[in-house]
């Protein structure tokens, strides 16, 4: 017989090692030398946010976390590094020297983040009962309906790029 208790328990290592794994594959993102590397990274990360949601029960929102931005962002971003002949290898030119400056305010920015979520959700607690079942047409309904035209505006924003892509890798 499975108690709640141990499910709970294998949804925390889960969790885990899922929160594990995106933490290192964004440090891949920020310390690759090679944009192409960096990109398979973020696709980690990605992926990792899906498998959140899985854990979550949240399939469909999981499906379109992969289909949208692993599936669509990172195909255009990876195009448009090919298009615009940005170099595969390693490259020097990428830090700019203002690591002294960023690490602080990178802790202080880690430092506020968590003290803000410490303080606002002390007292939460999930849901246990009175769980009811989200379909997929009330999901679409939620996230569409009031956001439809920024999903419309990105649509263009990621034919822009393709086309600015296109018209710099064009040989003049």
């Amino acid at each position: 017989m499975v108690l709640a208790s141990d499910i709970q328990v294998a949804q925390n290592v889960g969790f885990g090692i899922i929160a594990l794994m995106m933490v290192l594959a964004g440090v891949g993102v920020i310390a690759s030398r090679n944009v192409v590397h960096a990109a398979l990274s973020l696709v980690i990360v990605m992926a990792g946010a899906a498998a959140q949601y899985v854990l979550l029960a949240a399939e469909f929102v999981a499906v379109t976390q992969v289909l949208v931005y692993i599936g669509a962002v990172m195909v255009l971003f990876l195009f448009g590094v090919m298009l615009t002949r940005a170099k595969i290898g390693k490259d020097a030119d990428l830090n700019n020297g203002n690591a002294a400056v960023a690490a602080p305010v990178a802790l202080l920015l880690f430092g506020v983040m968590v003290y803000v979520l410490g303080k606002g959700f002390t007292d939460q607690e999930l849901p246990t009962s009175d769980v009811r079942p989200q379909y997929t047409a009330t999901i679409s309904d939620l996230i569409f309906k009031p956001y439809l035209l920024p999903f419309w505006a990105l649509s263009f924003v990621l034919l822009a790029a393709v086309i600015g892509a296109i018209v710099l890798a064009r040989k003049d």
